[in-house]
């Protein structure tokens, strides 16, 4: 059908969204006037709908802020006729007038002198993200005050609810850290960014704050280890570095991703249990005390219960796996489950045996998606082979 200024406005709402109608503002270039091809009538819509032909070219003439381009057509019926064949737009007044942007370009003209006045280092986000920076008019001399603070005290190593900025609370900043990441990037000095840390959970650390303190939690097994005096067998959390420098004596640590397990661990000489976080061992690579310890660890008979020994291994490579093996898992046929999203990655420190079952679970050869979480196992299965596991007669492991 023939361009009618329906599809004209579509046209430069499409220029709208992508931001170009107002990158002009912070760059000072033009794209006016713009030309905009346009699809007319033929020939025989002329001998055929001259009426309606008549009608698209006055709609098209008296539409306002549009400048018609004309050519003539000598047609063998109706004679000389000038037909629009192109449409131009002289001005950005013009065409925001067209799509009623005005308001928003008023807005981003602000935004554009308020910055280019406080922070001018942000002007090439302006002209990368001019809609986002319409969507945060109301925001924007927040989040120019922040990006200044930080500039002004680089690397402050205090926590983000230690900056004090008139107006500004700390749910504001992090609430908006994905975009204050962008604007931070752009006027930080790069000795001043740890590049390593990325995404909001490590916003903190990336623009050297600190960060809420990992903790690590464990088990006294043992009620001769008095690690806190007059307190047998305590659940103790510490931060890393606490953690760290612990001085305890123990021989022995058993490592549990299921909570109710870790509870349940019975007393056990000179050791302890430590609930797992996962794939996260760096925290707990720290202590160098455990090298001398003796670790098992027990996950998930699944991928990623080996793909997280396999990581804890690149931490302490004499790690020991604990009720991972093909007779757990064939004596738990009843209650196998399925794992949504298999890990699929080569795995270089398993054990010989450890490695064939990952394979055959990761290429589906004993049951598609199959996986024995750690505590659909029998709880004398448990104390069975912690008994095996520590040398002790049933009895010892009573809690």
């Amino acid at each position: 059908m023939w361009t009618t200024p329906k599809d004209i406005k579509t046209q430069l709402l499409r220029f709208w969204d992508n931001g170009d109608l107002l990158r002009d503002d912070v760059t000072g270039n033009t794209a006016f006037p713009l030309s905009l091809k346009i699809k007319s009538p033929s020939s025989t819509d002329i001998t055929n709908r001259f009426e309606d032909v008549r009608k698209w070219i006055a709609e098209l003439a008296n539409t306002r802020s549009l400048r018609v381009e004309w050519r003539e057509v000598r047609h063998p019926v109706q004679g000389l006729q000038r037909l629009p064949q192109r449409i131009w737009i002289d001005s950005i007044d013009d065409a925001l007038y067209l799509i009623d942007k005005q308001q928003e370009r008023n807005i981003f003209k602000s935004l554009v002198e308020q910055t280019h006045q406080d922070c001018p280092g942000l002007l090439p986000w302006l002209e990368k993200r001019p809609l986002l920076a319409v969507e945060l008019a109301n925001k924007w001399q927040h989040l120019l005050a922040i990006v200044n603070w930080i500039s002004t005290h680089p690397l402050p190593k205090i926590y983000l609810r230690q900056v004090d900025i008139p107006l500004i609370s700390t749910k504001f900043i992090e609430s908006h850290r994905p975009v204050l990441s962008e604007l931070l990037d752009l006027v930080i000095p790069a000795s001043h960014i740890d590049t390593t840390k990325s995404g909001t959970s490590q916003f903190a650390a990336r623009y050297g704050f600190l960060e809420k303190p990992i903790r690590i939690r464990f088990r006294i097994l043992d009620p001769k280890i008095q690690a806190l005096t007059g307190i047998s067998c305590p659940d103790i959390t510490l931060d890393v570095s606490s953690f760290s420098q612990l001085k305890i004596n123990v021989q022995k640590i058993l490592i549990t991703e299921n909570e109710i397990n870790f509870l349940a661990l019975p007393n056990l000489p000179a050791s302890i249990a430590i609930f797992g976080s996962g794939y996260g061992w760096d925290a707990l690579a720290k202590a160098q005390w455990l090298e001398q310890c003796a670790i098992h660890y027990w996950g998930d008979i699944d991928t990623h219960g080996f793909a997280i020994l396999n990581q804890l291994r690149g931490h302490f490579s004499h790690v020991k796996s604990f009720l991972m093996d093909r007779t757990t898992l064939e004596a738990h046929k009843s209650l196998w489950g399925i794992e949504d999203k298999p890990q699929r990655a080569d795995l270089h420190k398993l054990t010989p045996e450890e490695l064939d079952l990952y394979n055959h679970l990761r290429d589906n050869r004993i049951q598609t998606g199959l996986r024995l979480e750690q505590e659909h196992i029998g709880y004398h299965w448990v104390q069975k082979h912690i008994s095996q596991l520590f040398s002790l007669r049933s009895t010892d492991t009573a809690t």
